[in-house]
Order: structure tokens, then C-alpha cells, then sequence
């Protein structure tokens, strides 16, 4: 059973010009997008966002999933699908959970906002922070924040620890170890390369830098400024995510196969497996008006210069998939996706016409493409939605379609789709 609400105009700051205390002396933060409309979707369209979502629940695996929508011309819905396990309770829309990648685009807020202090610049050398690392003389905070540093990643070598021992507590400079062992021989700076490595060694840097922690840095120029009041980097002690969390799981593979039926419980375990990579916890609510942040700048001087020059996000991008400043940039949409150990996590938004999606499944076996694909596909859904009573339909348009990321989402299941889906 779904258990839903949709958010009025009053209740919902995430799609409104939010104003917002800064506790760290930088006066008030705006949100500058359009006004969101009180009220749902359609039925019929919001049938479709839900099949969306649903149809990606069984591609992964997951019992459960949390999604908002938000399009300020026509309406929004948040809702809780599914059951928090195999025999659970009905999944509640203000439930916690990690955040994966996202922490990313945090991680790159607390250095632009540094910079701009005065307290580091971009363009400093790794190596002006960061002991034991001379190979990185020419890398600078910047190119680790663009994922342009050439560094690899840490992931492939220790996942399957993290599956025999969550709990564990990971030293970052270990972590980033990992990475900086496979680095490639390209010119720093001039191609992305998805390092959880770069952005693990950009929190030490800043650690470093400011002699805070990454947690204290987190909250006091990103989660404060917005009141995100479910967000934080926890402590590295094992825990739940957050104090109403979902339960978080990855189906393993068994004798035939993923055992999508019973898949292992990983609620506990801690956030240093991810640090300023993927180790935020959060909730959707503060993910949209997060991704409304992050998209139009909020939180920067208007003439940041973070998504200028924005990279192919792979090897054979389309020209509308590119990646700048710890975010990826899909058509108008700027945002991040990812899994990190129990959740599949993305969170989008158009700065323009305040357009947001944010979602989680609560299974992280199908891989980081999924949650990807799944707010694309949402996304394309709601851009279709009906203007409300004295409202206009934006003229913006996104270059795919939702049916074209569902069949992504087909072609990379893991777990067994309805016979019609298959």
C-alpha cells in the first residue's frame, strides 16, 4: 500500500523562493524558481509516475521507494511506495535514508564557498593540503571537484568488505589510497573520470584547510544556509540513517543467482565508507529543495563559474549528458544519482522552470544507472504536465522521452520484472 500526500504551497518550500536562516554569517539564502501551485497532478499522470517508479522498484529489487515531484506550473506529489522490507510496514514519504552521490555536489558547495572566503582557492594544489601526496602537485581542489583529477576509485577493491562488515570504520586517507594507486596518465584536468577516490581526498583537503570536520563543514555552509534539517554527515559509528530511517538493503548473489526475494539488510553501517563521497544521509524533502539549490546557484556568488566548461560524462556522451562541479547535467536538468551500500539515490532540478525530482530505492543491487535513469524518466513524465488554472506550460522541453529511459531501465534489471514489463 502507498501511503501519500501532496505537499500545498505552504508546506512546501522546496519548490517555492525559499528564504532561509545562514548560521554561518552569510545573511539570508534564496532559491530563486517559480512559485510552486497547490495541489497534485492529474490522475492519470500521476499514475504514470508511480508506475515509473515501480517499475524500477522491481528492477532493483527494492521493497520500498520514497519520490517527489515537483512542477511549479502544475502540481507536485511526494509519496512512500512500497513496504520498508519483504514483510514491512507500509514505506512513509519522511523516512531517511543515504544519500550516495549527492554528497558530491555538498562536498564541491563547501569548497566554492571556501573559495569565495578566501579560505582556499580552486586552483590550489592538492598537495598544499593534503600530506604524502607529490604526484598530485599539478591537481588542484577544483579538478577534484570536476572529477578531472585522473585519480581512480576505491569502490571496486573494497565493496565486498563493506557487504561482510558495515559497520567498519574506514580511515579516508585509506580510502583515497585505493584511487591514487590507479591513476591515469592523462593530463589533469582534461577529461572526467568517476573517482569516489577524488572527492573522499577533496574532504581531507578541506579538513585540512579550515581545521574543521567534514560533518561541521557540511552543515555550516550548506545544510544550515538551506535548513535541511534531515541532512547531515553522520559520525563514522555504524548507525541507521537518520532518525526515521528506511531500511536499506542489496539482494547478494546466491547459488542462482541475486536473492532478489530476501535480500540482506544494511541500515546499519557507517557513513565513512562513503565520507564526502556518498556518506550524507538525508530525507526527500531536503533532497528537492537541495537539487533546487545546487541547479540554480543559491548557494555561490552569482558569478560562480562551477558548471563553465562541463565535461562528456562519459565516453560517448550525448551532448546533453555532460558533468561539472560534482554535479551531472542532464539536457536542463543539474543534479547527482548513485548507490551507496542499501539505496539507490538522485535528485534533479531545472534552474528555469523549477522542475525537481528526488527519489530513493531502498535496494542498491541494480547499480548507479537506475536511480539515474528513473529521475529522467520522471522527469520527462512531469514535463508534461497540464498547467493549473492561470498557469503556462514552459516552453523548455528535455531531449529524450520517459519511455526511453524505462527500456534503460529494462535492459539493466536485476532482478525479475512482471511478466508485461519483461
Amino acid at each position: 500500500m502507498m501511503r501519500r500526500r501532496i505537499l500545498g504551497i505552504s508546506a512546501m518550500a522546496v519548490a517555492v523562493a525559499l528564504t532561509a536562516s545562514a548560521c554561518s554569517g552569510g545573511g539570508t539564502v534564496e532559491i530563486d524558481v517559480p512559485a510552486q501551485v497547490e495541489g497534485g497532478f492529474p490522475d492519470e499522470l500521476q499514475q504514470q509516475l508511480q508506475e515509473a517508479a515501480e517499475h524500477a522498484m522491481a528492477a532493483t529489487g527494492a521493497t520500498g521507494a520514497i519520490v517527489g515531484v515537483w512542477a511549479p506550473w502544475s502540481g507536485s506529489w511526494v509519496a512512500g511506495l512500497g513496504t520498508t522490507g519483504p514483510d514491512g510496514a507500509a514505506v512513509a514519504d519522511d523516512m531517511t535514508f543515504r544519500a550516495s552521490r549527492v554528497t558530491r555536489a555538498m562536498t564541491c558547495d563547501v569548497l566554492y564557498r571556501l573559495d569565495e572566503k578566501g579560505t582556499v582557492s580552486i586552483d590550489d594544489s592538492v598537495a598544499d593540503y593534503v600530506p604524502g601526496v607529490p604526484d598530485l602537485q599539478d591537481v588542484t581542489l577544483g579538478m577534484l571537484c570536476d572529477g578531472t583529477s585522473g585519480i581512480g576509485s576505491y569502490e571496486p577493491y573494497l565493496k565486498a568488505d563493506w557487504i561482510d562488515f558495515p559497520g567498519r570504520e574506514w580511515d579516508p586517507a585509506f580510502l583515497a589510497s585505493f584511487g591514487l594507486g590507479d591513476q591515469s596518465d592523462a593530463e589533469p584536468g582534461s577529461a572526467f573520470r568517476d573517482s569516489d577516490a577524488g572527492y573522499v581526498l577533496l574532504g581531507q583537503a578541506l579538513e585540512n584547510a579550515t581545521r574543521m570536520s567534514a560533518s561541521d563543514l557540511i552543515a555550516e555552509y550548506v545544510t544550515e544556509p538551506l535548513e535541511l534539517t534531515s541532512t547531515e554527515l553522520p559520525d563514522p559509528a555504524p548507525a541507521e540513517p537518520g532518525a526515521n530511517p528506511l531500511p536499506g538493503y542489496q539482494s547478494l548473489r546466491g547459488e542462482d543467482g541475486l536473492n532478489c526475494a530476501e535480500p540482506t539488510d544494511f541500515t546499519e553501517a557507517s557513513s565513512s565508507i562513503g565520507f564526502t563521497d556518498s556518506g550524507v544521509t538525508s530525507s526527500i524533502d531536503d533532497l528537492g529543495r537541495y537539487a533546487q539549490a545546487l541547479a540554480t546557484g543559491a548557494l555561490l556568488a552569482e558569478d560562480s563559474e562551477r558548471f563553465d566548461g562541463a565535461l562528456p560524462a562519459y565516453g560517448d556522451a550525448p551532448s546533453w549528458q555532460t558533468t561539472a562541479g560534482g554535479a551531472r547535467i542532464t539536457g536542463s536538468l543539474i543534479g547527482q544519482f548513485g548507490t551507496t551500500l542499501g539505496y539507490s539515490t538522485a535528485a534533479f532540478s531545472d534552474p528555469d522552470t523549477g522542475l525537481t525530482v528526488a527519489l530513493v530505492l531502498n535496494n542498491s543491487a541494480g547499480g548507479a544507472a537506475i536511480p539515474g535513469y528513473l529521475a529522467w524518466e520522471l522527469a520527462a513524465i512531469a514535463s508534461k504536465a497540464p498547467a493549473a488554472a492561470g498557469q503556462e506550460v514552459p516552453d523548455a522541453g528535455l531531449p529524450w522521452t520517459a519511455e526511453q529511459f524505462h527500456t534503460g531501465i529494462a535492459e539493466r534489471a536485476v532482478c525479475p520484472l512482471p511478466d508485461d514489463e519483461g
